[in-house]
């Protein structure tokens, strides 16, 4: 991971992405006060579930005994209540385990705490979330805290060494965000993951486009030799400019920013791949140029209308 340049560094939790086209983007890591927060929250969501199932399930078995009488077989309450406790079991393993599965493999990649703070998990290679990083995430929350918990409940504080074994257990998880600089717990560091800030949900304003210096001084030459300074138009279809999301628009707008000609090759080979194109070769800010103020321009529309894209593998989302 680079390093940070200054004009992009504002806090300590600053930190540069490298996107898999080799695209430098910062972003910011989210604070441990926002993680803790989220937790709680998404804890207290689990909560509610499990007390509504478990007041639902209580109301069903309840009604079955009232109409016991009515049954024929005598051994049937019995079996409906042992289907009920089994339900139980396995709504509360999912609400445990599924709850952080479900919402962070979506496209926001992030649960109802997460989104709330603000932060969203992703992956510290700039590639895509993959389920595998989520899932590997998820699992160690068992190692770091429940079987832990679960064992200082079972042996009680008059134990001895296994009730100190538990909580040293515990405390060295639940410390190990706070002894490195990215705040990542033993999940995040197995995984490959890391928690940022969420994007701003308005587009930055727009970039000044304006001409560079050796542009503009190829346009002083033409006017003096008589002749109008000419800049071809790149046009894009729909499909075309569908491939890519708000993610990519930032950092195609760093990249025009910045005005490296290496940098601006890389990214114009990358986007010509990517959308079959090969008309943009030896005129590539231009070429980029166009491409960001349509992709911008469509991204724009579809936030009037509801839908946003937040990155190259999401869909609109509502």
């Amino acid at each position: 991971m680079s390093v940070v340049p200054t004009r992009y560094r504002r806090t300590s939790r600053d930190r540069v992405l490298v996107t898999p086209e080799g695209i430098s983007v910062p972003v910011t890591v989210a604070s441990r006060g926002s993680r803790v927060g989220a937790l709680m929250l998404d804890f207290l969501v689990i909560l509610v579930l499990m007390g509504l199932t478990t007041w639902g399930l209580i109301e069903i078995a309840g009604g079955l005994t009232g109409i016991d009488r009515n049954l024929e077989q005598k051994n049937a309450l019995g079996h409906a209540l042992q289907f009920l406790v089994i339900v139980w079991l396995v709504a509360m393993f999912l609400f445990r385990n599924a709850y952080f599965l479900f919402f962070e493999l979506g496209p926001r990649g992030a649960t109802p705490g997460k989104r709330i703070a603000g932060i969203r998990i992703a992956a510290r290679d700039g590639g895509r979330l993959t389920a595998d990083m989520v899932i590997a995430r998820n699992l160690l929350r068992d190692i770091e805290l429940f079987l832990p918990i679960v064992f200082i409940l079972q042996a009680g504080a008059q134990s001895g060494m296994g009730w100190l074994t538990a909580t040293g257990w515990l405390a060295i998880f639940l410390l190990m965000p706070l002894f490195n600089r990215d705040a990542l717990r033993a999940g995040d560091m197995i995984a490959g993951t890391w928690v940022l800030e969420r994007p701003r949900q308005k587009l930055e304003a727009a970039m000044s486009l304006a001409r560079t210096p050796a542009a503009r001084h190829e346009d002083e030459v033409a006017l003096d030799a008589g002749a109008a300074p000419a800049r071809r138009t790149y046009r894009f279809e729909e499909a075309e400019l569908a491939v890519y999301g708000e993610y990519e628009l930032q950092a195609l707008e760093r990249v025009l920013r910045d005005d490296r000609a290496q940098s601006l090759e890389s990214v114009y080979e990358t986007i010509a791949r990517k959308i079959d194109r090969n008309d943009g070769w030896n005129d590539e800010r231009a070429f980029l140029e166009d491409y960001y103020t349509q992709l911008r321009a469509r991204l724009e529309a579809g936030m009037r209308m509801g839908r946003r894209k937040a990155d190259k593998f999401s869909g609109s989302q509502e």
